[in-house]
């Protein structure tokens, strides 16, 4: 009854095309044909090959990457890697994010720190043995397979701190009397600290920056986190990033890819930023952007200034496994479209535009993230 609610959206897109294109259902969603559409679907979930391990294979993916943080057990993927899913060529591997350790705000915390010097048997009583206990569990999740680490912080502020301020904040924050200013420069100085530790160990640095989380309070209050009370916020990124690009923006050794959720960054800050700074590259449009217009004016908005070199290609972050493929899919399709634009346009020939089409699809994301080496 409440379809027509989706006129328009990227999800009406995707839903029709992952019933259609993966479980063959391609009946017109109506009021009249809604026991019809869950009937064939129920029907095709019951079948051998619409198994995960199936689907996986069909859709013909290389890399699938989950999100766990410092505290989870990393045993699920040794028992994966060691059953070999993914079939041939095809692996599932881990993302080392931190979030929940890092940020002050989040209620909880300290039992998760003092949780973390559990796991790890180092003293998290102490902002050393906090630094160190974060850099233990980076090494298992890089011997589990990790190739990337994910910042999601609510600004892209980046600041060194002297180690006593930094302690003191911690300490602060042990016994529950940090301030908003004491979690925020705690973030700031964490995301220097995980670039020095990405240096290190090789780990892609992800940002994801620029949300304001739980915005609807009595939605947070009601449901908890993470249930679309999030909004988008403009975003600074020239002065933010300039700590952390100032000491580490050209090290050979480390690659940052930045997402946003300000479109108005895009041509201003980002894509200058991704053009000088070697580390530095750009994400794909990301969330409330991995839409078909938004995708579009992405490229219009990056490429004459950072070209297609340096950002990262298309990944998809979707929760929805059987959405990969049509996600992939619309990403292709709009890039494509704009490579033949250029085509046409006489501003690039056919045979470069085939061989950009195949980079952004694939092999940027295979090589920026990491994904040959391990």
């Amino acid at each position: 009854a409440h379809w027509h609610l989706f006129r328009g959206t990227p999800s009406r897109l995707w839903l029709e095309r992952t019933f259609a294109d993966v479980f063959g259902v391609d009946i017109p969603f109506r009021p009249q044909t809604a026991d019809q559409v869950y009937d064939a679907l129920a029907a095709r979930l019951a079948e051998p090959d619409f198994r995960p391990r199936a689907l996986f294979g069909r859709f013909g993916i290389e890399v699938l990457a989950t999100s766990e943080s410092p505290l989870d057990d990393l045993a699920p993927h040794a028992t994966l890697a060691a059953d070999g899913w993914g079939g041939p060529g095809g692996r599932v591997i881990t993302t080392f994010r931190p979030d929940n350790v890092v940020d002050l705000d989040w209620a909880g915390w300290a039992d998760r720190v003092a949780a973390l010097g559990e796991l790890t048997g180092e003293d998290t009583t102490g902002f050393p043995g906090y630094l160190t206990a974060l850099g233990r569990r980076r090494e298992a999740f890089v011997k589990a397979g990790a190739t990337s680490s994910d910042h999601g912080h609510p600004t892209a502020r980046t600041h060194p701190l002297a180690p006593a301020d930094a302690a003191a904040i911690y300490n602060r924050a042990l016994q529950g009397t940090a301030s908003p200013a004491d979690a925020e420069a705690f973030r700031a100085h964490m995301l220097y600290e995980f670039a020095r530790m990405s240096v290190d160990d090789g780990l892609v640095m992800q940002l994801h920056p620029g949300s304001v989380r739980n915005h609807n309070r009595w939605l947070h209050a009601a449901h908890g986190r993470d249930v679309g009370g999030d909004i988008p916020q403009p975003t600074d990124y020239v002065h933010a990033l300039g700590p952390l690009l100032e000491a580490y923006g050209n090290d050979p050794r480390l690659t940052i890819v930045v997402y946003t959720l300000d479109e108005t960054a895009f041509s201003r800050e980002l894509a200058p930023l991704a053009g000088g700074y070697p580390s530095l590259y750009l994400g794909a449009p990301w969330w409330f952007l991995d839409a078909p217009e938004a995708l579009r004016r992405f490229r219009e908005a990056v490429t004459e200034t950072a070209g297609f070199y340096n950002t990262a290609g298309f990944v998809d972050d979707t929760r929805a496994f059987c959405s990969i493929p049509v996600r992939h899919e619309v990403a292709r399709r709009i890039d494509a479209g704009f490579l033949a634009r250029l085509v046409a346009e006489h501003r690039l020939p056919l045979d470069e535009a085939a061989e950009t089409i195949v980079d952004l699809a694939y092999r940027l994301p295979k090589r920026i993230f990491r994904l040959e080496q391990r």
